[in-house]
């Protein structure tokens, strides 16, 4: 049996960086990172990877302003890594001018006024508001330069899933598929959408998390650098300038929940598309006939829509962290920093 001090399930990019916080915090404690796929295999492959500094909560502003200040830290440390700063365009209907200067942080120095995109057809009920303060990142690739920084202190194990998961006062024990045990004094839950599939469901289910599933669609137009992100933000839609792959992602809110990452189709449907060009009849007409082929994955939302940080067990040996509400990315280091007050004396 293997002993560690703390054992993180799921090597997403909110598994990553909670080890990588724990790390920073505490060197000299022990930690193992269980994957049951790949490394950044899950919903993070799938991100479209936006940060802007947004949020429709207080506790999403906070996490938000905190996240983008450890990726800006991030980004001057590692000027070659795959972030990608950009700056945002809002549309919104001409009186939710207070709910934006609520929900967008200082960062974004959101200012009313200019010419929307050439990509925008502006609604006549609508206005812009310009700002910065965003950037998008290759989650995937990310995540694994972030984990390659930490395998000489830290134990990353994929393809092992965990199939068992027994606290205690004094710790847990987590049954591998690969025939062996680990002994842990605390576990961290990282699954992304996975969180009502593996031996946690039970103890997950009184956080009220549930899955849906998300839709964005490829546009294919080249965007140009200094092109910014285009957000509708009365249907909680975004058009991201994609420079280095050649194209637009558009992503909407699809509305289908409950569903498992197991067995939601990697297809787009007819029914994504009709709804996803539907949207862009508002506002980009032009672009329809371009949404021709897209990603499709799911992601956990909390009741709050703020990532849940939460110990499950009464001795608090389990904590979960997750259901970012599709914006795990976003979100990734201060629920990685939340999970580390919970864990740091």
């Amino acid at each position: 049996m293997k002993r560690v001090d703390v054992a993180i399930v799921g090597a997403g990019i909110t598994g990553v960086l909670t080890a990588r916080e724990l790390c920073a915090r505490t060197p000299t404690r022990s930690i193992v990172v269980v994957e049951s796929g790949d490394l950044a295999g899950g919903a993070s492959r799938r991100s479209a990877g936006l940060h802007f500094p947004r949020g429709a909560t207080p506790r999403a502003r906070a996490f938000a302003s905190y996240s983008h200040d450890y990726y800006a830290q991030l980004l001057a440390d590692h000027p070659s890594w795959p972030l990608f700063q950009l700056d945002v365009s809002v549309v919104a209907g001409a009186a939710r001018a207070p709910v934006l200067s609520e929900r967008y942080l200082d960062h974004a120095r959101l200012v009313r006024g200019g010419d929307p995109h050439p990509l925008v057809n502006l609604p006549a009920d609508s206005a812009v508001w310009q700002g910065t303060g965003c950037h998008y990142a290759d989650v995937p690739a990310l995540t694994r330069l972030l984990a390659g920084q930490l395998r000489d202190r830290v134990e990353l194990r994929e393809g092992v899933a965990v199939i068992g998961l027994s606290p205690d006062r004094e710790g847990c024990t987590l049954r591998l598929s690969t025939g062996g045990t680990i002994r842990a004094g605390r576990v961290v839950l990282a699954p992304g959408p996975w969180l009502h599939t593996g031996p946690w469901k039970d103890m997950v289910a009184p956080l009220g998390a549930r899955v849906k599933k998300i839709v964005a669609l490829h546009i294919d137009q080249r965007p140009v650098a200094g092109d910014p992100v285009l957000v509708f933000d009365d249907e909680d839609a975004f058009l991201l300038p994609m420079v280095q792959r050649g194209y637009w992602l558009f992503s909407y809110t699809c509305q289908e929940w409950d569903v498992s990452p197991d067995t939601v189709s990697a297809s787009l449907s007819s029914r994504n598309v009709a709804e996803a060009r539907d949207l862009l009849r508002r506002y980009a007409p032009h672009l329809r006939a371009t949404a021709t082929s897209g990603r499709v994955f799911c992601d956990a939302y909390s009741p709050q829509g703020a990532p849940l940080v939460e110990p499950l067990d009464p001795a608090g040996r389990v904590v979960f962290a997750g259901a970012a509400s599709g914006s795990g990315y976003r979100f990734a280091p201060a629920t990685a920093a939340a999970v580390a007050d919970l864990l740091t004396p």
